[in-house]
């Protein structure tokens, strides 16, 4: 899984919460308002890819997390650690207590010369 930056994000149930690059910690603090208009929506965009794919506590009152990873095939070489990558995530969302669901996978095509396909993998976890 790529290495996300330290900092401050959304951790699914609207808090924002320090990810310290490795796992989410008990630092919170309360979500700015958004900023209005475009700017504010690439932001909030900018914010979700960032932590789609971050091991969270699924929403107050819900039972179901769902995480999205961009994985990225790789037309030559020795593979793309893509399998690697999914049972990381997996493996960190089960040691906060949930089970996958579900998974499913949709392909966006190659990305031009050598630059491989990019497949989007979203999953739905369980809480036990």
């Amino acid at each position: 899984m790529a290495a996300t930056q330290a900092g401050w994000y959304d951790d699914g149930s609207g808090t924002q919460r320090w990810w310290d690059g490795k796992q989410w910690t008990e630092r919170v603090q309360a979500a700015a308002p958004a900023a209005p208009g475009l700017g504010g929506m690439i932001d909030r965009i900018q914010a979700d890819a960032v932590s789609g794919a971050q091991p969270r506590p699924a929403q107050r009152g819900m039972s179901y997390v769902v995480l999205q990873v961009i994985l990225k095939e790789k037309m030559w070489g020795t593979g793309s650690g893509n399998l690697t990558e999914l049972e990381g995530v997996i493996n960190k969302q089960a040691a906060l207590g949930y089970r996958l669901h579900t998974i499913t996978t949709a392909s966006s095509g190659s990305k031009g010369f050598a630059g491989g396909d990019r497949i989007q993998a979203t999953m739905v976890f369980e809480r036990l």
